[in-house]
């Protein structure tokens, strides 16, 4: 079997520019599998890392921001106009931790609720009907761990915003074009590949 490199990628799904994140990775999804390169998605909340206030008005320079990068990216989005409480949605997540394929369907849904169709994934009861119409059970009552306990962890490994991937205890954020993360993703397989080859 051909070696895999996992590469942690937080994410929130309050944000913006981690749903650009997904939908351009998900383009590069064939690539990166082909350089054995397994991204690992890990929720954390944003406010517990900014003090970003839920319910705040989404304004100003920081949403002209995000649309500008969707925009040019290529990434059609229905960006929320206000910043919307994502915990149910990452319990959610957390518990399909050790099902990577119901977890990236949970995913997918969730991004395309929140800035496709303009749904409020922290209303109540909002995540037990967004499971239901994909066919997931709910998962139980509580995850393994909790999302502040991932969330204080990604803060002790220096995550200070999102997406980022964590290369080497250093954290990479933001997303670029599909040009730009392709090469990033070659850079550390080779990496990856020439560790491995010492080890050896």
């Amino acid at each position: 079997m051909a070696e895999r490199y996992p590469l942690p990628v937080y994410y929130d799904f309050a944000s913006t520019i981690c749903c650009v994140a997904h939908r351009v990775l998900g383009r590069l999804a064939a690539r990166i599998d082909d350089l054995g390169v397994v991204l690992e998605w890990r929720p954390v909340d944003l406010t517990a890392l900014t003090g970003w206030r839920r319910g705040a008005r989404m304004s100003g320079p920081g949403r002209e921001n995000a649309l500008r990068v969707a925009a040019e990216l290529g990434v059609p989005v229905r960006m929320p106009g206000v910043w919307i409480d994502s915990r149910p949605a990452h319990d959610v997540a957390l518990a399909l931790t050790d099902d990577p394929v119901k977890e990236a369907v949970w995913r997918e849904r969730i991004w395309s609720a929140v800035f496709e169709e303009g749904r409020d994934i922290g209303a109540p009861g909002e995540t037990t009907r967004l499971a239901s119409e994909i066919g997931l059970e709910p998962p139980g009552p509580t995850p393994s761990e909790s999302i502040e306990e991932v969330t204080e962890r990604a803060r002790e490994a220096g995550i200070v915003a999102v997406p980022a991937f964590l290369v080497d205890h250093w954290p990479m954020g933001g997303i670029q074009d599909e040009q730009s993360m392709t090469a990033f993703f070659e850079r550390y397989a080779r990496k990856r590949r020439r560790e491995s080859a010492r080890v050896l």
